[in-house]
């Protein structure tokens, strides 16, 4: 057999399809894991690297000047105008927190009040809890389409736009690579994931996809999804944990009461259409809980849910049945 243009491909490759180029870079505040199979070049993720700055540039607000820090610089003062990429996120993130979900898109104030996950993270105390919740309301963060500008109303509020800009990054490589013609791979952002077309891993053109047990260090799976083209998001209280007099907080701030969100859930993964509809869902169902009813959310990029109870439960909701394999058995079906 021989290659096609043998001018320029003098080298046949067998089963080129799965070719496989990894990449690993540092951006976002956490490790990134760009893989891309058949004819994809190193060029192609280093493009896609380049894609992640410019928008962590934008988007950032651990640095002190970004598009989104020059909004929170500004409130309680004017508007500001912004790029259409930041305005388009930030509209799609205010109407998300309006619905009062659990999402919020404001509550930056909230979360440097607890420092949960840092060094100096300590139970606030409850006026200040209650100060800074009116300085969360998203009906105060006004959106001009004329003017691409948004305007904090009041001093002190923040716009913080980071539980919803992974999965915005991801979709944009997406979109990339599909402009060079590669059809299958793996943008992996710090644990977001987003699987590019079919696997050409397996006869079954399926992905696996392993779902974290809350209890461990991240990589140790408890149990196994097999899924077409998806993006795979979860919620969890167990990355980041303050621990005071017996007392253990999570990170999951609740926007309602300025705590941690009271729940049976250790985390629940997410499976989308599309990455950024993952973050909003993994929020979504986290707040719901295990007896959610996936259909009434009317959200047709929603494909299904796996939920972890903190005693070791594990419910899978709206995927087909021979979809997951549960591998830890001191968890349990539920």
């Amino acid at each position: 057999m021989t290659a096609l243009w043998t001018d320029t491909h003098p080298t046949f490759i067998p089963n080129l399809a799965a070719r496989r180029l990894d990449k690993t870079y540092k951006a976002l505040g956490t490790r990134i894991v760009l893989t891309a199979f058949g004819t994809a070049t190193e060029a192609d993720l280093d493009d896609a690297f380049t894609l992640i700055m410019r928008y962590e540039d934008l988007l950032t607000v651990n640095r002190a000047n970004s598009e989104v820090m020059a909004v929170n610089h500004a409130a309680g003062h004017h508007p500001v105008q912004v790029s259409t990429t930041v305005y388009k996120l930030t509209k799609l993130a205010v109407a998300m927190s309006k619905q009062q979900f659990g999402f919020n898109a404001a509550i930056g104030p909230l979360v440097k009040l607890w420092k949960i996950g840092f060094a100096d993270a300590a139970v606030p105390k409850p006026e200040a809890i209650q100060a800074n919740l009116a300085l969360i309301n998203p009906a105060n963060i006004r959106l001009n389409d004329s003017d691409l500008s948004i305007f904090l109303t009041q001093a002190g509020m923040e716009l913080d736009l980071g539980a919803i800009a992974k999965g915005y990054i991801a979709d944009r490589i997406a979109d990339l690579w599909a402009s060079r013609g590669i059809n299958a791979g793996i943008i992996n952002l710090g644990g977001n994931l987003l699987m590019v077309g079919d696997s050409p891993l397996r006869s079954d053109k399926l992905w696996r996809i392993g779902i974290q047990d809350p209890f461990s260090k991240r990589g140790h799976s408890i149990g196994l999804v097999k899924m077409g083209p998806c993006s795979a998001v979860t919620s969890g209280i167990y990355e980041r944990h303050l621990e005071v007099a017996g007392k253990s907080y999570h990170h999951i701030l609740d926007p309602q009461t300025g705590y941690p969100y009271q729940t049976d859930l250790a985390g629940v993964t997410v499976f989308t259409t599309c990455s950024v509809q993952a973050e909003i869902e993994t929020t979504r169902l986290f707040f719901a809980g295990k007896n959610v009813d996936l259909a009434s959310l009317n959200s047709p990029e929603l494909l299904g849910a796996v939920f972890v109870t903190i005693d070791r439960g594990v419910k899978v909701v709206g995927l087909p049945t021979d979809s997951f394999q549960l591998l830890d058995q001191s968890y349990h079906l539920i």
